[in-house]
């Protein structure tokens, strides 16, 4: 399912200014994000991936590389690629869809500091009917009312500039996409806000998908009380986020330390 993005030729930037305290933090923080969602089931084989704008470089990505899986990611293992497909720091080549769909989300979507795209299962599965995904009927869902989309236009796998670009442009001004018949991508303003709404999202699918499976009707929340419930979210997400993914790394630091290597 997955493919390698064909080896490029050498960017003129090799491994420079790219060791810095604010780089090494971030690339412990997405490997821990990859990390935790392998360990709660929200990874698919090699496939699926998660990239973040480099600290001070908008014209890099940090993104894993091909042929691991998200339980075998670690902090140095990342690579660091740029906007053209070439690595300039790490080992290995990123798989071509990580590729074509992250550099032009990046480059298209500036404000997307962090994307995280995976076909975890409750919400890839709402991402396959008809209809809106997300029922407005449970409170963890309403952290997500009014910052959701659904991409309708599923054109087979991202190997090529014009469906990033497609993917990227269709996104708007969303923080959650339904990828029809594919999967979801989160964006975030840092990898701990992306890691927040990835993890609450896929909360969410499973709560609805249980509530669904009684064959009861389910109960929306009326949309002034959405907005409103929303809003108070809001207040305080960015610092629950930070916290979220401080919890992450300290679990992981007891029986998994090596993530941060």
């Amino acid at each position: 399912m997955a493919h390698a993005l064909p080896p490029s030729a050498p960017a003129i930037l090799r491994n420079s200014d790219l060791d810095t305290p604010a780089i090494q933090q971030a690339r412990i923080d997405l490997a821990a994000c990859f990390r935790m969602a392998a360990r709660l089931g929200m990874h698919e084989g090699i496939c699926n991936h998660f990239s973040a704008v480099v600290p001070g470089r908008d014209d890099l990505m940090l993104v894993n590389p091909y042929g691991w899986a998200f339980s075998e990611i670690t902090a140095s293992r990342l690579l660091i690629t740029d906007l053209e497909g070439r690595v300039v720091a790490g080992d290995g080549v990123p798989e071509a869809t990580a590729f074509f769909i992250h550099a032009r989300m990046h480059a298209n979507q500036p404000r997307a500091r962090a994307a995280f795209h995976t076909h975890m299962p409750y919400a890839t599965s709402l991402a396959m009917l008809e209809g809106e995904p997300l029922v407005w009927a449970g409170q963890t869902a309403l952290k997500f009312y009014g910052r959701t989309l659904v991409d309708e236009n599923y054109n087979g796998l991202a190997l090529d500039n014009a469906e990033g670009d497609r993917i990227a442009a269709s996104v708007g001004d969303a923080d959650i996409v339904f990828m029809r018949n594919h999967g979801v991508m989160v964006l975030g303003a840092s990898i701990a806000e992306a890691w927040d709404d990835l993890y609450y999202l896929e909360r969410a699918a499973h709560a609805q998908w249980l509530a669904e499976s009684t064959g009861r009707k389910l109960k929306p929340v009326p949309p002034e009380l959405a907005r409103k419930t929303y809003e108070q979210m809001r207040e305080g997400d960015r610092e629950s986020a930070r916290l979220h993914l401080e919890s992450v790394k300290r679990i992981l630091s007891v029986d998994m330390p090596e993530f941060a290597r």
